[in-house]
C-alpha cells in the first residue's frame, strides 16, 4: 500500500506547473492510510459526537467501517448523505446556516480536501488569507498594514451569501481545468448535490456549498481564486508611475538648507556665537517649513497604486487615486462577479471609503493616519513617521458587545439629571461552578479578546473591558458566597493579585486572574510574502489513534489480534471515575480509547 504522505507530496510536486493535468487520481481514494491519516485529523473535534442525518458519530470507528467505505467509492456506489442543517446566531442578529454531515461523509471529504490541498494551496496569491495553512486573519491584517500605506480610497468588499450561491458548473469547470479525472469529478458533484435535511424534510441543493462541511472552505478558496488573479490583472493595468512627483515648495526649502549648510561648513569654525546662532535659526526654520509641506505631490496624477487583500468572502482594497477609480475598479469587480463567477456584490456591506475615515475588516477599524508631527530620527533629521500609515483599531462597540454577550455589565441610560452610567454586574448563571472555573472562564475570555487584538495600535483600550471582566468577577464570588466585594479581595488574595488556590495532584497550585497588560504586541511578524511550504510527514505516532485501530491491542481487557474499536468523548472534564473505561480514559489523559467488539458492547450498554 502506497505511502498517504508520498502521494500528497507527488501530488503537491507538480502544483506550480500550470499546464500540468491531474489524472488517475481517484484511486488514490482506495488508499486505507490515506483514510487513517483523515481520522488521524478530524477525529479530536467534539462537532463529530454530533450525529448526522444516518444516526451515526464518529463513536465506534474501526477499519472494517472505514474499509466498507473504500469499498462503496471503489465499485461506485458511494453515495453522501444530506447534511443535517441547523443554525447558529450571527453578530448582526441573522442566522447562518450550517450543514453536519454523517462521520463517514467527513472521511471522504477530508481525504478529498487533502488531495486538492496539496494541488492548489502553491498556486493560491499571497493576497488570499482564509482557511489556509500558516494564514490568519492577522496575517491578513499585517498585509494591509504593510502594502497600504499612503492609499486615499477604501473599497470594502464582501459577496452576498457567498457560501450558498457558489454556482456548482463554474466550480466543476474551474476544476477540470487541472483534474482531468471525470470518477474525482463525480464525487464532487456528489457532494455539491448531496442536499440537506431540514426538520426531517429533504431539500436539493442548486448552488451552493455547505458551512459546515469540510471540503467547502478549500472549494471556496478554488473559485474566488479566479477573482484574486482578476485584481491582479487589474492592479497591473491599473498601477502608474515609480514614484510621486516631488513637491516644488519642498524641493525649493531642501534646496535652501542644503546652500546654507555647503556655505558655512568650511568656514564653522571661524565663526562667532551670534553668526553661528543666527544660522541655526534658519536651518530649523526651512527643517519646519519641510516638515508642515508634503515631500511629495499628493495629487500627483502620474502615480497610482492598487492594494488588495481577501480574507474568504470578505476584501479590502487600498487605491492612491481617485475616488472615480475607486468606483470604477467597484464596478469592474462587480461586474466580473455577475458575468464569470455569478455572484454578487453585498450592496450593503460593500462601501467606498475615505482613508482618513475608518473602513471596517475582520472586526478591525482601518485607516490612514494624518500626522504631521515629527520626531527626529537616529541622523537628527525632522521626519514624520507616521504620516500616511496604516492604522489598525479596535473598535468601541467590539469589546462592548463581548461586555453584553457576557453579561458582565448594565448600562443605566441618560437621563435630564444624570448621565449614562455602566456598572459591572454578577453573572448568575455561572455562579454555580467552583472557583476555579469561574476564574478560568474570566481569563478565557480576557485573553481570547486580547489575542485577537493584540496587534491593534490602540490595544491598551481593552483595560476598559478588562476593568469591567475584573469588577464582574468580585461581584459573582461575592454573590455566590454571599459577602461583600472587600470580604471576597481579602479571601482571595495572592501577594496582590486576585487568584484562586486549588490542588492537583496533590500539589498545591494557584491561578491568578489576568494581570499581563494590554500592550500592542510588536512580535507579531509573518512574511506573508513567503510560500507556505506544507511537508508532509508521518503521522502514525504511538498514540494516534490510527496507530491503535492497526495495533490490534484492547486497553481494557489486554486482548490482542483483536477488532478494534475506538470509544470518543466530548471532554475529559466531563467524565466521572464511575467505570473503567472512564478510569482508563482518564489515567491515559486522552479522549479516545481503543477497546475489543466485547468490550465496546458494555460501554453502549452502559451509555
Amino acid at each position: 500500500m502506497r505511502n498517504p504522505i508520498a502521494i500528497m507530496n507527488n501530488l503537491k510536486k507538480h502544483a506550480k506547473t500550470e499546464s500540468y493535468e491531474y489524472k488517475r487520481i481517484y484511486r488514490s481514494l482506495y488508499n486505507e492510510e490515506l483514510f487513517l491519516l483523515a481520522y488521524n485529523k478530524i477525529y479530536a473535534k467534539p462537532g463529530n459526537l454530533t450525529k448526522g442525518a444516518d444516526g451515526q458519530t464518529i463513536d465506534g470507528i474501526s477499519l472494517e467501517r472505514i474499509n466498507d467505505i473504500i469499498n462503496q467509492l471503489r465499485n461506485g456506489t458511494y453515495k453522501p448523505n444530506p447534511a443535517r442543517r441547523t443554525y447558529i446566531l450571527k453578530k448582526n442578529g441573522k442566522k447562518r446556516p450550517l450543514g453536519i454531515p454523517s462521520i463517514d461523509d467527513k472521511l471522504v471529504q477530508e481525504t478529498t480536501r487533502m488531495i486538492l490541498e496539496s494541488i492548489w494551496e502553491d498556486t493560491f496569491l499571497h493576497c488570499s488569507h482564509g482557511f489556509r495553512p500558516q494564514r490568519s486573519c492577522h496575517t491578513a491584517l499585517q498585509q494591509i498594514q504593510s502594502t497600504f500605506n499612503g492609499v486615499k480610497w477604501f473599497v470594502e468588499g464582501d459577496i452576498s451569501a457567498y457560501f450558498d450561491t457558489i454556482d456548482h458548473s463554474i466550480l466543476v469547470r474551474i476544476l477540470r481545468k487541472r483534474i482531468k479525472d471525470e470518477r474525482f469529478i463525480q464525487l464532487i458533484w456528489k457532494f455539491l448535490k448531496a442536499g440537506y435535511l431540514e426538520d426531517m424534510q429533504y431539500h436539493v441543493t442548486y448552488s451552493g456549498t455547505a458551512q459546515g462541511s469540510i471540503i467547502s472552505p478549500i472549494l471556496a478558496n478554488i473559485y474566488l481564486n479566479e477573482l484574486d488573479k482578476h485584481m491582479m490583472e487589474i492592479k497591473k493595468s491599473f498601477d502608474m508611475g515609480s514614484a510621486r512627483r516631488r513637491n516644488s515648495e519642498h524641493r525649493k526649502a531642501e534646496a535652501q538648507k542644503y546652500r546654507i549648510r555647503k556655505t558655512y561648513n568650511p568656514t564653522w569654525i571661524t565663526l562667532d556665537r551670534a553668526e553661528k546662532s543666527k544660522i541655526r535659526k534658519q536651518v530649523k526654520a526651512l527643517e519646519q517649513t519641510m516638515v508642515n509641506i508634503p515631500y511629495a505631490d499628493p495629487f500627483d496624477t502620474q502615480y497610482r497604486r492598487l492594494s488588495y487583500v481577501r480574507y474568504a468572502d470578505d476584501f479590502l482594497i487600498g487605491i492612491i487615486g481617485s475616488k472615480n477609480d475607486a468606483l470604477r475598479i467597484k464596478d469592474n469587480i462587480a461586474k466580473f462577479l455577475s458575468d464569470q463567477l455569478s455572484l454578487k456584490l453585498s450592496a450593503e456591506k460593500t462601501l467606498i471609503t475615505h482613508s482618513a475615515k475608518r473602513a471596517k475588516f475582520l472586526s478591525f477599524d482601518i485607516t490612514v493616519a494624518r500626522n504631521n508631527n515629527p520626531r527626529r530620527n537616529s541622523k537628527g533629521t525632522l521626519t514624520r513617521t507616521h504620516n500616511y500609515c496604516v492604522k489598525l483599531l479596535i473598535p468601541k462597540e467590539s469589546w462592548v458587545k463581548k461586555l453584553h454577550a457576557y453579561e458582565v455589565i448594565k448600562i443605566r441610560p441618560q437621563t435630564l439629571n444624570e448621565p449614562e452610567k455602566w456598572h459591572p454586574i454578577a453573572r448568575n448563571k455561572i455562579a454555580n461552578k467552583t472557583d476555579l472555573e469561574i476564574l478560568q472562564q474570566y481569563n478565557q475570555e480576557v485573553r481570547g479578546l486580547y489575542n485577537y487584538y493584540r496587534i491593534a495600535n490602540n490595544a491598551s483600550v481593552l483595560h476598559k473591558f478588562n476593568y469591567f471582566m475584573y469588577y464582574s468577577l468580585l461581584r459573582t464570588l461575592a454573590k455566590k458566597y454571599k459577602k461583600s466585594m472587600k470580604q471576597i479581595r481579602i479571601k482571595y488574595d495572592i501577594d496582590g493579585k486576585l487568584g484562586v488556590r486549588y490542588k492537583a495532584k496533590n500539589v498545591e497550585r494557584t491561578m491568578l486572574y489576568y494581570h499581563d497588560g494590554f500592550r500592542r504586541d510588536k512580535s507579531v511578524k509573518v512574511n506573508y510574502e513567503n510560500d507556505i511550504k506544507i511537508e508532509y510527514k508521518y503521522p502514525f505516532g504511538r498514540y494516534s489513534p490510527a496507530y491503535k485501530l492497526k495495533q490490534g491491542i484492547c486497553e481494557l481487557c489486554k486482548a490482542v489480534n483483536v477488532r478494534i474499536l475506538i470509544h470518543h468523548v466530548r471532554k475529559l472534564n466531563s467524565l466521572r471515575a464511575d467505570t473503567p473505561w472512564n478510569i482508563r480514559m482518564l489515567e491515559l489523559k486522552r479522549k479516545t480509547l481503543p477497546v475489543c467488539e466485547h468490550c465496546f458492547g458494555h460501554i453502549i450498554h452502559a451509555s
